[in-house]
């Protein structure tokens, strides 16, 4: 679980979260990008995406299970490789959204990782680091 107070609405943090958009602010040089996002954004529906490296362009997908816009997204998540603490696993992720004064409380909570000790602390760590890119893209 993660969470930050970010210098937006509601409804532009969710564009941000499961639109093109997240090929903005997701990632870093020192680390990965996201891109080529596609995103049926209807309970069902799918989504995809890149995670690029240095070296690499290792694929990510999942189906949205819960959609209350702008308060709540929960979806699935599963690498199309073999994560190293993960495997292709699929966990599930749920955005939860807040109005707070001007801007607006995310909350993420990940979960799945039952047997997976190593992979949820390293989640739990990239969340993080995701707020905060999340946070200077929106502020």
């Amino acid at each position: 679980m993660a969470s930050a107070d970010l210098p937006a609405p509601p409804d532009e943090v969710i564009a941000a979260l499961v639109t093109t958009k997240v090929e903005r602010w997701w990632g870093s040089p020192e680390t990965y990008r996201m891109t080529n996002w596609s995103a049926d954004l209807r309970i069902g529906g799918g989504w995809n995406v890149s995670v690029e490296t240095a070296d690499q362009r290792l694929p990510a997908s999942g189906k949205f299970l819960e959609i209350e816009m702008p308060r709540r997204i929960v979806q699935t998540r599963r690498y199309d490789w073999n994560h190293p603490a993960l495997g292709r696993k699929e966990t599930t992720v749920a955005y939860l959204l807040e109005p707070v004064g001007d801007g607006t409380r995310l909350t993420i909570c990940h979960g799945g990782f039952a047997g997976f000790p190593d992979a949820a602390a390293e989640h739990a760590d990239e969340w993080a680091r995701v707020l905060g890119w999340l946070q200077r893209y929106l502020g």
